[in-house]
């Protein structure tokens, strides 16, 4: 019998627990919270990223096939289709957009020494944009075409690590990408921008 950690809980033991409950606190995202905390909902969204589920209904049932081995990824709250959406719509999404801000600022520096494949002796940066397919019952303010939506996300990475410094979010039928481009010409800000109140800027430690 395995007497040890599953290797997601040992990948989720990097996750700063002071630093979370601090976000947490920060935005009172226990408030009027029963049995299903910030960290149950991590850890659902954060299983449902890295093995590549499709659908709140693909996430209930991955999770409940391990049945008790739930206790051992560190989930002690009931998982549904409905708790999950719940609290994915009601809890402040400023909680994880603080929780990555603290996660890249210890990340970039342990990969400030690596290699790029050039001599460089400034930080090198590369953009990235992406098209993301909407609902439009669900989102009627970024409408794209006539029976779909979409919003475009401009990613800007730091090529030593691959790491994200920031992001800038707007209807993909905007013609603004330059103003994407000029917010990404100061690095050190970390950009949210979140429909239908676009701008959100938050800068670094």
């Amino acid at each position: 019998m395995n007497l040890g950690k599953t290797v997601f809980a040992q990948l989720m033991d990097f996750i700063p627990a002071h630093e979370f409950r601090g976000c947490v606190a920060r935005y009172r995202g226990h408030y009027r919270v029963r049995n299903f905390s910030c960290w149950d909902q991590f850890l659902c969204m954060a299983f449902a990223q890295l093995t590549d589920r499709e659908s709140l209904r693909d996430i209930e049932t991955c999770l409940r096939a391990l049945g008790g081995k739930l206790y051992h990824l560190g989930i002690r709250g009931h998982i549904s289709r409905s708790t999950l959406a719940d609290a994915n719509e009601t809890r402040d999404w400023r909680i994880f957009a603080d929780l990555a801000r603290a996660l890249i600022t210890t990340a970039r520096p342990l990969y400030a020494g690596d290699p790029l494949g050039v001599e460089l002796e400034e930080t090198a940066y590369a953009l990235d944009c992406t098209t993301i397919d909407l609902c439009l019952s669900l989102f009627p303010w970024a409408r794209y075409r006539r029976l779909n939506a979409a919003v475009r996300m401009h990613t800007l990475l730091d090529l030593r690590g691959n790491i994200p410094v920031g992001i800038d979010i707007k209807p993909a039928k905007s013609t603004k990408s330059a103003s994407s481009i000029n917010c990404f010409r100061n690095p050190a800000r970390f950009t949210f921008s979140i429909a239908p109140t676009w701008i959100s800027r938050v800068s670094t430690p």
